[in-house]
């Protein structure tokens, strides 16, 4: 579904992302690991269009998108919970939602589906988002990602500063997304028991580069909580 090939990034003189290839398969968790600063969030903002690329191509279910806007991007079926939520939060829920489906024709209805997955988003519909609880936002964040039905999802570490109760909602809901076989998500993320129990694959980064990958399964037999506290 995602194909990255030799991507390059700076910011000003700084060298951020160096060389990374990788791939994100349909039905599968992609968990991207590494210390603060290593160029995690910056890769996603990059996929998803909001930085340029330097060099390198990216590729959506065969599509070359690496000249595309964000906004073309997710008309492409791209979906993206960034870091530290940014819900809109003078909109109540249900706008909040409706911003997920902005090009869609209008009156395209919230997919039911949406209060399947997060109960609590249907109880608070007409409340205003800055309302929420800080683990009901991150509900209402993936909810607004998902509500134009993407082939791609990216999350940037879901669970910074979410209550443990939230937390494994939110992983049910991942695992339940990728097993549908019909979604690849890219998740990045520094707690490791909560990635290590999601992933399928995994990448450690490192100064801007991939520096260890392997089968989700093989993760800590291969290291890679090591890797996080170097």
């Amino acid at each position: 579904m995602l194909k990255v090939e030799g991507l390059n990034q700076y910011y000003g003189g700084s060298h951020i992302l160096r060389g990374l290839s990788f791939e994100a398969r349909l039905g599968e968790v992609t968990v991207v690991l590494g210390r603060n600063g290593v160029g995690k969030t910056t890769l996603l903002k990059s996929l998803m269009g909001v930085v340029p690329i330097k060099t390198g191509a990216i590729h959506l279910d065969g599509q070359d998108i690496t000249h595309d806007t964000p906004y073309e991007r997710v008309r492409k079926g791209v979906g993206y919970v960034p870091q530290g939520r940014e819900i809109f939060g003078r909109l109540t829920v249900e706008e909040n939602l409706r911003m997920g489906l902005a090009y869609k024709p209008g009156g395209t209805p919230i997919p039911a589906e949406l209060f399947e997955l997060f109960p609590i988003l249907k109880q608070f519909l007409h409340r205003r988002g800055g309302d929420l609880s800080g683990g009901q936002q991150q509900q209402l964040a993936i909810a607004r990602a998902l509500a134009a039905g993407p082939k791609l999802l990216i999350l940037d570490e879901p669970t910074e500063g979410i209550q443990p109760s939230i937390i494994k909602d939110i992983g049910r809901v991942i695992r339940m997304l990728a097993d549908r076989g019909d979604m690849a998500i890219v998740l990045v993320e520094q707690y490791y028991d909560f990635a290590a129990e999601l992933a399928d694959q995994y990448l450690v980064m490192e100064r801007g580069e991939i520096v260890q990958r392997g089968r989700g399964a093989d993760m800590e037999a291969e290291g890679a909580r090591q890797r996080m506290s170097i």
